[in-house]
């Protein structure tokens, strides 16, 4: 075997130096990046089943103050399970029966108003400061008949089709999943700690009592706003007689879900509603009511309720609410805050609390001495003892 080089660095030397440990915590960060990339495109590849697991932890998160309420009345937690399951199911196929009713009365209205409001911007077109004239208009008019009579369009609704059934599926798995979340969330969470013990117990325990306590704050906080907003809202709609107003409503509540932009998009579709069937000054008035009530909500309401629920900085909010909507449109808007706000409780959690943190007991002085004492005379009669042995060898 050829002689080592005198002149070459050790390997140890160029994994511990500046610019090996540059390379380590690089190589590391790229592992790590990688591997979350791999477990995101897993996540959404099964969306199917991850968003209805997801969506039934939030719902059974914000349901846990009422299962608890029927367990401590004496039910069981079966028949707390189904009435707190059927309430809520009766309570949203209401709402959805009451919208369908109120949109079937009003959608011959906006339909005509629709039908004036298109003529009248035609007309704005045509004697406006534009230059635009009748061909053009009647281009864009070809345009819009040839898209819907394509092939493009057909293979658009045969998709469309096809995401109507995963979306019922999905609903229907969302609901079982809610089912045994209600009646059996703490005994499941106990079965995936039982392998744990010590700290690593304790740590997830609390990341379980955190995680509902996050979740189920945040979405009664949130819906607390939300109600507010599609009521003030809602009511000034009434008052404009605005068509459709009471399904536009329930479309702030719904919007109010996705911080920062679905109450402002939503106010801003109840304004074009008004635009199309009573003009432009009724949607001025419209969009005063909504930015009212936005920057009461904004100023007032939402950091009463939302305190101990959501603390994140609105630029920490924006950001997950990009990337969500990114990785999985409207689903992934409405649940990008709550699963950051998890995360972050999670974090500040990670770690027992300071007063649990058990003090180091303090070494008795005399006792130190003592240990030293007997501890430094074997040391004298082993080294006496080795050199006796070495002289007699």
């Amino acid at each position: 075997m050829p002689a080592p080089d005198a002149n070459s660095t050790p390997l140890h030397t160029l994994l511990t130096d500046r610019i090996g440990w540059l390379g380590l915590r690089s190589l590391q960060i790229l592992l790590a990046i990688t591997l979350a990339g791999v477990v995101v495109f897993a996540l959404i590849a099964l969306k199917l089943v991850v968003l209805p697991v997801l969506i039934a932890l939030i719902i059974a998160s914000a349901a846990a103050p009422v299962m608890r309420f029927l367990k401590k009345r004496g039910l069981s937690p079966m028949l707390a399970t189904w009435l707190t399951l059927g309430t809520g199911i009766i309570v949203f196929g209401g709402i959805i029966t009451l919208i369908v009713f109120a949109v079937q009365d009003q959608v011959p209205e906006l339909v005509e108003a629709a039908t004036d409001g298109v003529d009248q911007l035609q007309g704005f077109l045509l004697q406006g400061p534009l230059p635009i004239d009748q061909s053009q208009i009647d281009g864009v008019v070809d345009g819009i008949a040839n898209f819907f009579t394509s092939s493009q369009f057909g293979t658009g609704a045969i998709a469309g089709v096809s995401v109507a059934g995963e979306l019922i599926a999905g609903i229907a798995l969302a609901i079982v999943i809610l089912f045994f979340f209600l009646k059996d969330g703490p005994v499941i969470w106990e079965f995936f700690l039982r392998p744990l013990r010590g700290e690593r117990r304790a740590r997830g325990e609390r990341i379980g009592k955190t995680t509902v306590r996050v979740l189920g704050g945040y979405v009664r906080g949130t819906a607390t706003v939300a109600f507010v907003d599609a009521a003030a809202i809602g009511i000034g709609l009434l008052v404009l007689r605005v068509p459709l107003a009471l399904p536009l409503a329930v479309l702030v509540f719904v919007g109010a879900f996705i911080p920062l932009v679905g109450a402002t998009a939503t106010g801003i579709l109840a304004a074009l509603v008004a635009l199309v069937a009573l003009g432009p000054v009724v949607a001025l008035i419209v969009v005063a009511i909504v930015i009212a009530v936005n920057q009461l909500e904004g100023n007032f309401l939402q950091p009463v309720v939302m305190a101990q629920s959501l603390k994140l900085h609105p630029l920490v909010i924006l950001v997950a609410l990009t990337a969500g909507t990114v990785l999985g449109g409207i689903t992934g808007a409405v649940l990008s805050v709550p699963i950051a706000a998890v995360a972050w409780g999670i974090i500040k959690v990670w770690n027992p609390p300071a007063d649990q943190i058990a003090p180091a007991e303090p070494v008795d002085a005399s006792v130190s001495t003592a240990r030293q004492g007997s501890i430094a005379p074997t040391k004298r009669r082993r080294s006496v003892f080795g050199r006796l042995l070495g002289r007699r060898a």
